[in-house]
């Protein structure tokens, strides 16, 4: 056999390839390795390479206009076609794996900046934590890109990755994280969501200075009929009958040639609102042929709109600070805030107070 494999090399290379197979399939499923590498075969550390590199689209400068344009408004003409950055921190199992995700009731997203490490931490602490509430499993997610450069940016990428190591909880893109890219964010959440998180119930989305009661809303979702977050479900502050504000100088500035339109679809605010998961596939499908907008409340109610779903009202909600009648009533008294969702805005000491006032066992209201 020895002198037939020697004068025959391609049955000697077939034997070496088939033997080299055992042994690795042999390796590859044996319990050692499977008890010390359970996420390097069942979690790659990167989603999907990108088929093509992002680069700046040149023919946006030659919208009429352009060169009077701001140059945060041109360096989003420039990019808005760009829908993929790589993932710098990833929670593939935050949800327990797609299979498993529909054990997730309440998905907290919320949209931070990697500076804002205070407001993460102090909602970790209240309304974000992740717990079992009525029987209901609630799960947290923080959304964010990158901020500065230089040594600046790497501190703050160091930063996320601390905390990402600790909590578990940080969904990381590589882009400028700004107020006009957060659509941009958005839009990778979603994919984010279809991939990792397909089955989740319920989803707040929200900015990290809100109050959100998350035990007023689990009580509130077990109630619907859409209990399992099948149907549509949209809920929020809502607007209607506005359109692109035109000032130049206006932090939600849009320009015609960023939107020609003089009317927005009805939408609910960007700082928080509630969708169930049917509605977040339905938004996720329509922003693959909705050309991106800087203002991400607006966009979802562009697609919403193109779904042929529509946002709805909750009194729950609420944009600003409840406002009292009177100087001697406090306004930040925790009987105004015990039934409310959530309201916008909060600084991290008010809501680490109002989270431990509202569960005062001996509150009298």
């Amino acid at each position: 056999l020895t002198i037939y494999l020697f004068i025959n090399p391609s049955l000697c290379l077939l034997t070496f390839i088939v033997g080299f197979a055992t042994i690795f399939l042999q390796l590859q499923f044996s319990p050692l390795y499977l008890s010390i590498a359970p996420y390097f075969l069942l979690w790659p550390l990167q989603t999907t390479e990108p088929p093509i590199k992002c680069e700046r689209n040149f023919s946006a400068s030659k919208v009429t206009g352009f060169s009077g344009l701001p140059l945060h408004i041109q360096d989003f003409l420039f990019y808005r076609h760009c829908r993929y950055f790589p993932m710098l921190l990833n929670v593939p199992n935050k949800c327990g794996g797609p299979q498993n995700s529909a054990h997730v009731f309440l998905l907290l997203v919320i949209k931070s900046s990697p500076a804002n490490y205070e407001r993460r931490e102090v909602l970790r602490k209240t309304w974000a934590a992740e717990r079992m509430q009525y029987g209901k499993q609630i799960r947290t997610v923080f959304l964010s890109g990158t901020s500065g450069d230089g040594y600046h940016k790497m501190r703050l990428n160091k930063l996320l990755w601390l905390e990402n190591r600790e909590h578990q909880d940080i969904l990381q893109w590589d882009f400028k994280d700004s107020f006009y890219n957060l659509t941009l964010k958005q839009v990778l959440f979603m994919e984010w969501l279809e991939r990792w998180c397909p089955n989740a119930h319920f989803l707040l989305n929200g900015d990290d200075d809100i109050f959100a009661n998350t035990d007023n809303m689990v009580e509130y979702l077990k109630g619907q009929s859409n209990g399992d977050g099948n149907k549509h479900l949209f809920v929020g502050s809502l607007a209607f009958y506005l359109g692109p504000i035109r000032t130049r100088g206006s932090k939600y500035y849009v320009p015609v040639q960023v939107h020609e339109s003089d009317r927005y679809p009805p939408y609910c605010g960007g700082c928080g609102f509630l969708l169930s998961r049917f509605t977040a596939r339905a938004i996720h499908n329509m922003s693959q042929s909705i050309t991106m907008i800087p203002i991400d409340d607006v966009y979802i109610g562009m697609c919403l709109e193109k779904a042929g779903l529509k946002p709805e009202s909750h009194m729950g909600v609420r944009t600003y600070l409840l406002s009292v009648p009177s100087q001697k009533i406090d306004s930040l008294d925790p009987c105004h805030y015990r039934d409310i969702l959530l309201v916008h805005r909060f600084h991290p000491y008010e809501t680490f107070l109002m989270w431990h006032e509202i569960h005062q066992d001996d509150l009298k209201c």
